[in-house]
């Protein structure tokens, strides 16, 4: 185990080697897969962060289960494995016996913070859902699955991060941050979800400009370019950088030391759409990120401003 990782749960005063070793192996997860949202992680008060690898761990364990493009089992076997996940997950929160590290990460997180069971459960829902729908019409049917996939995430959050304001008063922004987030990875990741039988951008929205399935795969496979491809685009990250507006507020109602980690993960996932712009929206060929010079840029203020706030604490 890495020293941070250790240093890390000693001051979570998480001892025993069992629950350790399953909080190491979130922690792994989030450090191979989550760039973005581990360096953010980096800005919370050690004792915080374990917690917040667990909640990242079981939601890469799940989601790896339905979008893994090396998997080539058909959906029925990857349901009935969500199934058996959902119905262990249940288990261990009630407090039952479990073999899975990230089972055993979570469950102790969700005890520790008193995190509600039914975000857990609403999220392996919508996971349930990638093994059944291929598509959505509309952004009220994509709402649906963004709830448990995405808004629920915040809502994990909020008891990790703590609030100056009532919980409740904070909710709908955190929510809204998590399906921010979530609608930026869609678009950045249109390419591999088609590759993947996906396509979680609304139908109509694309159809108002003239696009559809048919023709986004076509740019996919010719890596050829479409100006209505192109506008359809632009205008779905207009509204995401709307959410994002919704979203902001929330970041206030954290408590201080909190605040520079979601300030972080909020301007680098933002900053995705500026780099989906920037690359004028060739999403289908190539996938987009923020550099690492930006990171450092974000990143370097935001530990200066979690120092001082934890000074001030």
């Amino acid at each position: 185990m890495p020293s941070a990782g250790r240093a890390e749960l000693d001051a979570a005063g998480i001892t025993d080697p069992g629950l350790r070793a399953a909080y190491s192996r979130c922690r792994d997860l989030n450090a191979r897969h989550g760039r973005t949202y581990f360096l953010a992680t980096r800005l919370l008060p050690r004792e915080r962060r374990p917690a917040v690898h667990a909640l990242y761990g079981f939601a890469r364990h799940a989601d790896e289960i339905v979008d893994d493009l090396g998997d080539q089992r058909p959906a029925e076997e990857k349901a009935a494995l969500i199934d058996a996940l959902s119905a262990e997950l249940e288990i261990a929160l009630a407090g039952g016996a479990t073999d899975q590290a990230v089972l055993i990460a979570l469950a102790d997180t969700a005890h520790r913070y008193d995190i509600e069971g039914r975000h857990f459960i609403d999220f392996m829902r919508s996971m349930r859902m990638d093994t059944q729908v291929s598509g959505y019409a509309t952004f009220e049917e994509l709402d649906v699955y963004v709830h448990g996939s995405a808004a629920v995430i915040g809502l994990q959050m909020l008891p990790i991060l703590g609030t100056i304001v009532p919980r409740a008063e904070a909710e709908p922004a955190a929510a809204a941050l998590g399906v921010a987030f979530q609608i930026t990875n869609f678009l950045r990741d249109v390419g591999e979800d088609l590759d993947r039988g996906r396509l979680y951008l609304p139908a109509d929205e694309l159809a108002a400009f003239g696009v559809d399935r048919e023709l986004l795969t076509w740019c996919r496979r010719t890596r050829r370019h479409d100006r209505r491809v192109r506008r359809a685009l632009a205008h779905l990250v207009a509204h995401t950088r709307a959410i994002y507006r919704r979203a902001a507020p929330g970041v206030a109602m954290l408590e201080p030391v909190s605040r520079a980690c979601i300030a972080c993960a909020f301007r680098l996932y933002r900053g995705i759409l500026d780099e989906i712009e920037a690359a004028d929206y060739d999403v289908l060929h190539r996938r987009v990120t923020v550099s690492n010079r930006t990171r450092a840029a974000v990143a370097v203020p935001g530990m200066l401003r979690a120092v001082l706030a934890r000074a001030r604490s």
